[in-house]
């Protein structure tokens, strides 16, 4: 990791936060899968629309591994609110469907600035509510349902699956990958991996700022760790970055769930940073962390649980 860190430092990348919105979109775009393993062909891959939490069609990707009827993830991808797409998380949804068996359904939710808070959160939860009225007429069996993400995605995912429980939808688990939890960016481990571990300190505040006003921030769709109970919401499969500023908020959520009675499974790879589980040509952390998301969605979507 310190090898990896060290080459992208004598790229001379710009960070995103010294970019405009649209320039930090392509420039993610183009960086996005380079440190992955190439794309996985599946038997089945189907762009889609999902109505959007404003009625606008929000473009979706499904993958599945078979024509089988099988559970599905809605997965929501990364990027801070403000990046990242269908594109930047191809190869990513394609290894989860992979290795779990599970059909994938990824989801472009509206970002901002142009789509401030609570635009992704809205998208996400009239995308899974419509997944679970049409999975069917798709050949996915939707008595076996799972949400998903990564950093951004992993927040939207918490706040879906809360969602999820307020409306009585049955989630059979949530995955969250290095998600943001917190309201404001304020714990040890932020301060610890402020500069030079990836995500730094300076990009998480441009993401923040284009999102949401600061007043707004304790928001539980924003902020999940701020929800008021999260009793009866879905099993949680947790996976972490050592050397993540995000760390600490991770493992206070799955602390809170755990005290919510919530059964969760917690893991956390040592050495790495944010982003880890998409650089799998180069980590074997991200192989490992892969593996663990896949085994939790294949026990979750065939009646199991994180224990």
């Amino acid at each position: 990791m310190a090898g990896l860190l060290d080459r992208i430092r004598r790229a001379g990348r710009p960070p995103f936060h010294s970019m405009s919105p649209t320039q930090a979109r392509v420039a993610y775009a183009a960086g996005a899968e380079v440190l992955e393993p190439p794309r996985a062909a599946l038997p089945r891959v189907q762009d889609l629309t999902l109505p959007g939490g404003d009625g606008s069609a929000r473009a979706a990707r499904l993958y599945a591994p078979s024509q089988a009827r099988t559970g599905v993830l809605l997965y929501l991808h990364g990027g801070g609110f403000v990046v990242g797409g269908l594109e930047t998380h191809d190869a990513l949804c394609r290894q989860l469907a992979l290795r779990s068996g599970a059909a994938v359904v990824s989801l472009d939710y509206r970002l901002a600035p142009e789509h401030p808070f609570p635009a992704a959160a809205d998208d996400t939860w009239s995308a899974l509510r419509a997944l679970a009225d049409m999975g069917g007429a798709l050949g996915l069996d939707m008595t076996r349902l799972a949400v998903g993400g990564d950093s951004a995605g992993g927040t939207l995912a918490a706040v879906a699956a809360i969602m999820a429980r307020e409306a009585g939808l049955p989630i059979a688990l949530q995955l969250l990958v290095t998600p943001g939890t917190c309201a404001h960016a304020d714990t040890a481990s932020h301060h610890l991996f402020a500069n030079g571990f990836l995500l730094d300190a300076a990009t998480i505040a441009w993401f923040f700022d284009h999102t949401i006003p600061y007043h707004h921030r304790h928001d539980w769709r924003f902020a999940p760790l701020e929800a008021p109970d999260l009793e009866g919401v879905a099993p949680a499969c947790v996976l972490l970055a050592e050397c993540d500023p995000l760390v600490d908020e991770g493992i206070a959520y799955a602390d809170r769930l755990r005290a919510a009675g919530v059964a969760v499974e917690l893991e956390i790879y040592r050495g790495v940073t944010h982003d880890f589980i998409k650089m799998g040509r180069v980590l074997p952390e991200a192989d490992l962390a892969l593996d663990v998301a896949a085994t939790a969605l294949r026990q979750a979507l065939s009646g199991g649980a994180p224990t």
